[in-house]
């Protein structure tokens, strides 16, 4: 029995364009409580392999994690058959605000120990006892509230292109990271102050105000559905945008525009700029930010080192790149010495 993609992302990526067919981009998550992670994930990838879905889907003990890509024709097959599992029934799915025919091109669903890397024990506290779900509307009305504390739960390089105007935007790689200087940062106002918290589609926020809730803030809300989620809204109901820039996604994309405005700057001359690319160098990867001008002056590289490396034959590069690990930068996500305009 075939679990595993057979096709190439290139190989499927000239399928989709001879195609030329609709492609919807999902994302989607699920705390519930998943026996055997290995044969869960074997029925997933069996049955979503038919309806032709792509994406990165992450299956633990504790949930679902998935981003994926459906084409549009199948979308009702795929949310009867998610409807069809007890603990799947009705769930929301965040449907993207700009849509790409090319978000993902291979379908990976992995086993892991947690769907979100989280750093936390939670056999110390009641992961249920989450936080009070705030829709758009709320939500607007509760970050204009002087007593609320508004906080973004991603990382230094997502909210760099765009967050809600007044948010505390914590300058961390890791989820874990912010866990913890978060709290450092509000110690003294656990029960004076609304907490607030926001991410791209809720599920970081989800066990982030269980945690909370366990270290005494009294008072903890979390968007419902996300950035994304939150973008739909105020476009559905006539809202007020409160969210300033893109909202960075994980796949091909890397971001949604979410309002005109561009709060970034590139790494490397200082314009303003909010393209992510990764670096062409395949020995640095590096995920930075970076202009059409510097594009093309830099041949997509984030230096003069890699931009050598990429101009040598490829199998010289492969010689170059042979026994050696993958470069730590790929994990520092818009950190290097070498981007000068790095905030």
């Amino acid at each position: 029995m075939q679990l595993y993609n057979t096709l190439s992302a290139k190989e499927r990526e000239t399928l989709i364009e001879e195609a030329g067919l609709e492609r919807l981009t999902i994302s989607f998550y699920k705390y519930a409580h998943i026996g055997n992670r290995s044969i869960f994930r074997n029925h997933l990838f069996i049955n979503w392999s038919e309806l032709d879905v792509l994406g990165r889907i992450y299956v633990a003990h504790e949930g679902i994690n998935a981003q994926l890509s459906v084409p549009a024709a199948n979308f009702e097959t795929f949310k009867k058959h998610l409807d069809s599992i007890s603990f799947f029934k009705k769930v929301r799915l965040n449907i993207a605000i700009e849509q790409d025919n090319k978000s993902f091109l291979k379908l990976k669903v992995k086993v892991r120990n947690k769907i979100v890397a989280d750093g936390l024990n939670d056999n110390t506290f009641d992961v249920t006892d989450k936080g009070t779900h705030v829709g758009a509307e709320e939500f607007n009305r509760l970050i204009e509230d002087p007593d609320t504390v508004l906080v973004d739960m991603r990382n230094h390089y997502e909210s760099e292109i765009g967050h809600f105007k007044n948010a505390v935007t914590p300058d961390v790689d890791t989820f874990r990271d912010s866990l913890d200087s978060i709290e450092k940062d509000l110690a003294n106002h656990k029960e004076d102050k609304k907490l607030v918290m926001y991410c791209t589609g809720g599920i970081r926020c989800e066990k982030a105000s269980a945690h909370y809730k366990h270290k005494g803030f009294k008072q903890v809300y979390q968007l419902e559905g996300g950035i994304i989620d939150y973008a739909r809204q105020v476009k559905k109901k006539g809202l007020e945008n409160k969210f300033i820039g893109k909202n960075f996604v994980f796949d091909h994309r890397r971001g949604e525009r979410i309002s005109d405005d561009v709060i970034s700057q590139c790494h490397q001359c200082g314009e303003p700029c909010d393209e992510h690319v990764n670096c062409a160098n395949e020995a640095c990867h590096l995920l930075f930010i970076q202009c059409e001008e510097c594009s093309k002056k830099m041949d997509d590289c984030c230096s003069d080192h890699c931009k050598e490396v990429c101009s040598l034959p490829f199998e010289e590069q492969k010689k170059l790149r042979k026994g050696k690990g993958a470069s730590n930068k790929i994990f520092k996500k818009g950190r290097s010495e070498v981007l000068k305009f790095k905030k």
